[in-house]
């Protein structure tokens, strides 16, 4: 699926959400996928997860060397069952977009729409204490799909991919996505979405 072809493209902002909540002690694996992941010729390893509410699942898996604090590229699930429709979840971080990038004018992103699925390609960054400089940039292409798991339960899923640059890294990072923008919405448009079956 090539999702370069859009059909709707919308300039927002929004919030770094590829940071950990509530993290735990131990990763559970609750979507019953592999404990890897292969993307881009690269493995990457579960490192965290979290299942704040009862509708509500997240998987992030990591490279190694990497960790969650400080890492080059994540990969990321997330699962949000019930009656959640996609154009809610969708239409919800929207919303909060609104609201960061009014305080964060460096907070970009674009949609893309096709076969009933959306992608999201945005643009974060995050300052140095003092507000003087940025210390933190991180470009992310999520795509989400309405599926079913392996026992009929009826969810959203988002499949993510993060690429942070930190500190001098940063002055190299934004020609690399000027010249190469293109090749992750490609890659995350066309990866095999994994089979779920939500932990009850």
């Amino acid at each position: 699926m090539n999702f370069k072809n859009k059909i709707t493209t919308v300039l927002l902002g929004l919030l770094l959400t590829t940071f950990a909540f509530g993290q735990t002690t131990k990763s559970t694996e609750y979507l019953g996928v592999a404990e890897q992941i292969s993307f881009d010729k690269t493995s990457y390893n579960l490192a965290w997860t979290s299942h704040p509410t009862n509708n509500y699942y997240k998987q992030e898996y990591l490279a190694k060397g990497d960790t969650i604090e400080k890492f080059k590229k994540l990969i990321l699930l997330e699962i949000s069952t019930g009656n959640t429709r996609l154009k809610d979840v969708v239409a919800t971080k929207i919303a909060e977009l609104k609201k960061m990038k009014a305080s964060n004018p460096v907070v970009n992103y674009e949609t893309f729409e096709k076969d009933g699925q959306v992608m999201l390609d945005f643009l974060v960054s995050e300052n140095t204490p003092d507000g003087k400089y940025v210390s933190m940039v991180e470009r992310n292409v999520y795509r989400y799909k309405s599926v079913v798991d392996k026992n009929g339960l009826k969810a959203v899923l988002l499949f993510g991919v993060s690429e942070r640059a930190y500190g001098d890294d940063i002055d190299k990072f934004f020609p690399n996505l000027k010249a190469h923008r293109d090749n992750l919405i490609n890659l995350v448009g066309t990866f095999t979405l994994p089979e779920i079956t939500v932990a009850k």
